[in-house]
């Protein structure tokens, strides 16, 4: 093998003249030989902390080169003589130079530096001249390295023709060019040296910082009466498409029937800032909720309410959203059978506290309809389920203070009186009922009166829409009874606990139904039914600390629960209540230990 290499080196010495061809050869003799050795070695694979390392030099690299190129295509629109090659270089005071690559230096200048016999080293100023004194010098360095001076008078050798020495500094004589910039271009050119750099003032080309320009600022404003500019208005946010609209609501729609967070719900479309096209929004939710469960509509109706009611959406794209719906009922009606029923439950919560006025509602909803001969059937449907949540009585009233009369929406060769007897609407005429017309209430249990108030309560119905409906869904029995009372307790303090640890009671859920407890807990044996629901509530859930005496706290302060009756309460015997009522009466010993304090202060006294 060694007699083969050294043949080819022969070859190659005596054969190949051409160089090139040698070091290729040569080569290849190398790598037969091993002895190239790779520039980087194999390092393996890389950890995780380099690989971020590496990546944020890398994202550092390239934001350099970002600005250094923004900053050389600034420099060379706005600097006169700049070109392609000419690069920023700071002088030393604060100040952006161009220095060219490509701008031959001439040495004759250097030449009549040396040869300039007018230069004094022991008058040599290095900043520009000014007033005396430290507060001189200062002013004078202010004004940068640019050389200005104050105007001095014209010499005897100004006057003769001849040209003056400067005896600025030692940079004055590359100062003098053979042709001299006009005034104009000087000042364009001061004019520009602030908005090039963002450092100095073209004025007076001293260093700007944030004090030294806001107070300036503030003595231009105080000289000339002028503010300073404000900063352009941002742009609006553009409106979203139709079909950008219609994915946004239904995610929203579909959050909010999945965790029923109304606040959550009413906070995501307000932030949509699209109102003109709100009306998609309500299209789509009736479309997406109008075949599911009956309390999946009451809920997206209690939402469009919320909407209106705090001025998120508009009555005119709640109208158009829900007129596009009702323009194709008759067509649907074939494949929905109870499609009137549904879309009732859809609209009646709009007729709640802070919604739409019955007249205004039901004469717009009845548009598309009449001509089909529909709108009464609707209307119907609406009222009949108003009748749930107050008494027929008080429907009738609103119908006829609403100034609303059936001829109006029936088709005319339809008889009135036929078709309000029909649906069950004769309070709508005006005429009471009569002693065979009531109807009989329905006797509710406890769990179905407790599963109603639970619901109106997570609906956040105001406290009159809650009479309105005990008063339409229970006799004055029923209402006065120890049952409701109870069951009325329990579901306004379980609405108000937080599931945490420990568990808290919100005070404000309280404050806001103490009209309504006030309403029903009329008496002191009502109170004291309250207390024993309460009781029972800590038993069930194990007497956690504190949250019974959380709303002691506030029934007391509420004035809902008067003093005698959580004195009868501590001191109850009732066999029928002594369950836990050890561990429950030791958790609110501070309540009744300071509910005593201004009794035996008196007493001192």
């Amino acid at each position: 093998m060694d007699e083969y290499f050294n043949q080819m080196n022969k070859i190659i010495k005596e054969k190949m003249t051409s160089s090139r061809i040698r070091f290729m050869l040569q080569d290849v003799l190398d790598l037969r030989k091993n002895i190239w050795v790779p520039r980087r070695g194999d390092q393996g694979p890389k950890t995780i902390d380099q690989i971020h390392k590496e990546a944020e030099l890398e994202e550092h690299q390239e934001q350099i080169k970002v600005h250094q190129q923004l900053l050389s295509k600034k420099e060379r629109s706005h600097t006169p003589g700049g070109g392609p090659n000419s690069q920023p270089q700071d002088d030393g005071c604060g100040n952006t130079v161009l220095i060219s690559k490509d701008r031959p230096i001439d040495t004759n200048r250097l030449y009549k530096i040396i040869k300039s016999g007018g230069m004094d080293l022991n008058n040599l100023v290095l900043a520009p001249g000014g007033k005396a004194g430290c507060k001189g010098v200062w002013r004078s360095w202010e004004k940068g390295c640019s050389g200005g001076t104050e105007a001095k008078p014209a010499s005897a050798d100004q006057e003769s023709g001849r040209p003056a020495t400067s005896t600025l500094n030692h940079f004055s004589a590359l100062q003098q060019t053979s042709s001299l910039l006009s005034s104009s271009d000087t000042d364009h050119r001061d004019r520009d040296h602030f908005d090039r750099s963002g450092h100095v003032d073209g004025r007076e080309g001293s260093p700007i910082t944030k004090r030294s320009f806001s107070r300036e600022s503030q003595e231009r404003g105080g000289r000339s009466g002028e503010s300073a500019p404000t900063p352009p208005p941002s742009l609006p946010k553009p409106s979203l498409s139709e079909e950008e609209m219609e994915k946004k609501s239904k995610a929203i729609i579909d959050e909010y029937l999945h965790i029923t967070d109304l606040k959550e719900a009413l906070q995501c479309v307000a932030e949509l800032n699209s109102a003109s096209m709100l009306y998609v929004f309500v299209r789509q939710g009736l479309e997406s909720t109008l075949e599911r469960s009956t309390t999946v509509r009451e809920h997206l109706g209690l939402l469009l309410h919320q909407l209106v009611k705090v001025g998120t959406l508009p009555t005119e794209q709640y109208y158009k959203g829900l007129q596009e719906i009702l323009e194709v009922t008759e067509d649907m009606a074939i494949d929905i059978p109870y499609m009137w029923l549904y879309l009732a439950e859809l609209i009646t919560p709009m007729l709640h506290e802070g919604g739409i006025p019955m007249g205004q509602l039901f004469r717009e909803i009845s548009k598309p309809l009449v001509p089909l001969g529909k709108a009464g059937v609707l209307l119907a449907q609406i009222l009949q389920l108003l009748c749930k949540g107050m008494t027929p009585k008080k429907v009738g009233d609103l119908w006829i203070e609403a100034g609303l009369n059936w001829n109006d929406f029936l088709p005319e060769d339809k008889d009135v009186n036929k078709f309000v007897t029909e649906q069950k609407v004769e309070f709508t005429t005006g005429e009471e009922l009569g002693p065979k017309e009531v109807v009989k209430k329905q006797l509710l249990s406890g769990e179905e009166l407790s599963k109603q108030l639970d619901r109106l309560l997570q609906d956040k119905a105001d406290n009159k829409h809650i009479m309105d409906w005990v008063e339409a869904n229970l006799d004055e029995e029923q209402a006065a009874s120890n049952h409701f009372v109870r069951s009325l307790m329990a579901s306004v303090c379980g609405i108000a606990i937080i599931c945490e640890h420990p568990y808290k009671a919100i005070a404000e859920q309280i404050m806001v139904r103490a009209e309504l407890l006030q309403k029903y807990l009329n008496d002191e044996e009502k109170e004291l039914q309250a207390l024993y629901a309460l009781q029972a509530m800590m038993v069930h859930m194990e007497e956690p600390a504190n949250l019974l005496c959380m709303f002691f706290d506030t029934l007391y302060d509420e004035d809902i629960i008067k003093e005698e009756a959580f004195y009868k309460w501590e001191t109850s015997k009732d066999p029928a209540e002594q369950t836990g009522r050890g561990v429950v009466l030791k958790s609110v010993t501070a309540f009744f230990t300071w509910l005593r304090e201004p009794e035996e202060e008196s007493d001192k006294e």
